[in-house]
């Protein structure tokens, strides 16, 4: 019997579903196993339709994307009553990803910057979104935003992580084969990803990391062969769960952190902090400020994909 599946997404770019179809032939497989009740990006559905499934008649549920508004919340918390399994894919689900970026800044501060201040917007009478309109008879209803992107699992209880922006698509076929085949290890687990760091399998030559200086990548041509790291590049590997074949670092660009962290590492960014000052080559102060001066924006670089599963979780507001 196949299993009875629903993807949804919340706040995404559509990565993760393009995934799941670039396993290109071993989507038949897929196919095979699993039979497809909801999926937003390729088929039609209503909300009222999944209303009115039995609870837990999806043996499995696989939502990407964070919680940025009302409506998503709403969906993760109807899906998570009508699913057995509910597992977060891709980074934004996972630790929140890009859209958790906005945790720096404030809702407003986002609205406005959005629909009054951007160059090529116009809108003279300030007017911004609101949850409720009326006209007459007319009604309408938009969801409401969020002041803070929220990861899956800090808004219902999820099962499973598959990381990764997007996750490579390999990994998405070992996951799903392991769902259906009743190979899924503990609840909690990390599915589709390894236990080691990504310097474990990237390919490039590792020697003493002592950095003397921090660059950018529109800096240099680095060397194909040698650690990206070691070459002054930041990269987030040291502190990256490892599964995605290194396919940036082979690219020529650094580690960004998608996969997210080890087990037992409660904040990314801060141990990337720590990784990084540990091969600083200067060791008194004035030297050390004149490196970590040369890093544009730190904590975004730290953080990029992981500020909403951080301790810091936003800016204080």
């Amino acid at each position: 019997m196949k299993l009875k599946t629903g993807i949804y997404w919340g706040a995404a770019c559509g990565g993760c579903d393009v995934a799941v179809l670039d396993t290109h032939e071993k989507l038949l497989d897929i196919a095979d196993h699993m039979e497809f009740f909801l999926w937003p990006c390729a088929m039609d559905f209503k909300y009222e339709d999944v209303k009115a499934l039995d609870d837990d008649f999806l043996d499995i549920v696989l939502y990407n994307g964070a919680i940025r508004n009302s409506e998503n919340e709403e969906i993760a918390r109807l899906l998570r009553r009508k699913g057995k399994v509910m597992v977060a894919v891709g980074a934004c689900a996972h630790i929140g990803g890009i859209p958790g970026l906005a945790n720096f800044y404030t809702r407003d501060d986002i609205l406005k910057r959005v629909y009054i201040d951007s160059p090529s917007t116009t809108n003279d009478e300030g007017t911004l979104p609101v949850e409720h309109w009326a006209n007459g008879d007319e009604k309408l209803e938009l969801p409401r935003f969020y002041n803070t992107v929220k990861t899956l699992d800090q808004v219902v209880d999820v099962d499973y992580y598959l990381p990764g922006c997007p996750p490579v698509p390999q990994q998405i076929v070992n996951a799903l084969t392991a769902v259906w085949e009743g190979a899924l290890p503990p609840k909690g687990s990390i599915i589709g990803a390894g236990t080691k760091t990504l310097c474990d399998e990237c390919p490039r030559v590792k020697e003493e990391k002592m950095i003397p200086a921090i660059k950018r990548t529109h800096m240099m041509i680095p060397d194909p062969e040698r650690c990206l790291l070691e070459q002054g590049l930041v990269c987030l590997g040291p502190v990256t769960r490892e599964g995605c074949g290194a396919r940036c670092i082979k690219s020529g660009v650094p580690c960004r952190g998608c996969y997210g962290p080890l087990d037992e590492v409660p904040d990314m960014g801060m141990k990337m902090l720590s990784a990084l000052a540990s091969v600083l080559e200067p060791k008194e102060l004035k030297e050390i400020d004149e490196i970590v001066d040369m890093m544009v924006d730190p904590l975004r670089t730290f953080h990029r994909f992981s500020m909403a599963a951080s301790i810091l979780r936003r800016k204080n507001t």
